[in-house]
């Protein structure tokens, strides 16, 4: 019901900044410990980022532990590749590096009602099934592709 007025009202709602009032109340009903939002500061402005733990807890855990230790501190965007996505997490800057927080890699946290069906979409890179890293990228496009 909501989200079909903010759709008949032309709101992408998915792409919109959550005001600080919508991460507090999501944060204080959340049955995770795991936090439902990050903002990732960048050189070009902030990107705030809407996260599911309960969908795929590693990878949150994964990522805000990281963020919040300052891993990702003064990493560049090293693949930014146009009508696709832009990837960081590398402290190499190149693509070569990172690891996560339990120092190997995890598992795909794929689930059916997460796609990659709009510009914005944060996902983790990998080199292939099940080898998750300190690595992550945002979609600039829908890519469905990247749905399993």
């Amino acid at each position: 019901p909501a989200d079909a007025e903010d759709a008949a009202m032309g709101r992408d709602v998915f792409n919109e900044k959550p005001s600080t009032e919508e991460l507090l109340a999501a944060e204080a009903g959340a049955t995770s410990a795991l936090p439902r939002g990050a903002c990732v500061h960048t050189t070009k402005g902030d990107i705030t980022i809407r996260l599911f733990p309960d969908e795929c807890p590693r990878t949150v855990e994964n990522f805000t532990t990281h963020a919040t230790n300052g891993y990702y501190d003064n990493v560049i965007f090293h693949r930014v590749i146009k009508g696709f996505m832009l990837q960081t997490g590398d402290p190499l800057g190149d693509g070569t590096g990172g690891e996560s927080i339990w120092g190997g890699e995890f598992e795909d946290e794929f689930r059916p009602t997460l796609r990659h069906d709009r510009p914005g979409i944060l996902s983790m890179a990998n080199a292939g099934p099940n080898t998750n890293g300190s690595q992550f990228f945002i979609t600039t496009v829908p890519t469905p592709w990247l749905d399993n």
